[in-house]
């Protein structure tokens, strides 16, 4: 199964193609937040040798994040989908980031921090080894001030941004290669309409007021 690999959560961008029994990504493709989405696509393919009716399943990191970047992966994602019917599967851009901490040698506690404005962060904290990871707390949002107070006792800090808080901690950023290695292997998958970012705040809708009627 070809896999392309849609990482858009963060201020790097980047896309991958791998497939079962590649030890890496066959190729990755890196840019900026307003690096053109379909140009790095056409480039990954372009240099794995594929054309798009040869994808399989297409992996997307769902944050949390930035959220114009992960509404467009999920775009492409839904759109190509419907035109081809290929696979789709969402991945936890905070297990991205575990995975990657643990390709990059980092090992022990290690909290994953991400940006989720409003002075507030998201966190989710692993236990990682030489083997592999394992989650201790789940992804959660917490207060800026809190965190500042007891990152003593958080291990290693690690995020996209994290310097910005902490600035001890390593900047990581997900990348699309560790997000089609997680991909890999796994089989639940989801139709388009049932993907959607992670956004732990509660969705609040604010009722339109009826029109004013303007005196003629």
């Amino acid at each position: 199964m070809k896999i392309l690999a849609l990482e858009f959560s963060s201020p790097q961008r980047s896309v991958a193609v791998t497939a079962p029994g590649a030890p890496a990504a066959e190729v990755v493709e890196t840019g900026s937040s307003s690096t053109r989405a379909l140009g790095m696509i056409d480039t990954a393919l372009h240099q794995a040798q594929l054309e798009r009716e040869q994808i399989d399943c297409l992996a997307i990191g769902l944050g949390p994040g930035s959220y114009n970047g992960i509404r467009t992966a999920i775009a492409l994602a839904q759109g190509w989908q419907l035109a081809r019917g290929v696979k789709l599967l969402g991945l936890s851009s905070a297990e991205c980031l575990a995975a990657q901490a643990h390709g990059e040698g980092i090992t022990g506690p290690v909290t994953v921090v991400i940006d989720a404005q409003r002075n507030e962060l998201y966190l989710a904290n692993y236990e990682i080894s030489a083997t592999g990871w394992r989650e201790i707390k789940p992804l959660r949002l917490a207060i800026l001030a809190e965190v500042q107070e007891d990152q003593k006792n958080r291990g290693t800090l690690v995020g996209p941004e994290v310097t910005k808080w902490f600035p001890s901690g390593r900047v990581i950023f997900p990348r699309a290669e560790t997000l089609a290695r997680l991909a890999l292997g796994r089989t639940d998958f989801s139709p388009g309409e049932k993907i959607e970012p992670i956004y732990l705040r509660e969705t609040k809708f604010l009722k339109a007021p009826p029109p004013r009627v303007v005196p003629s």
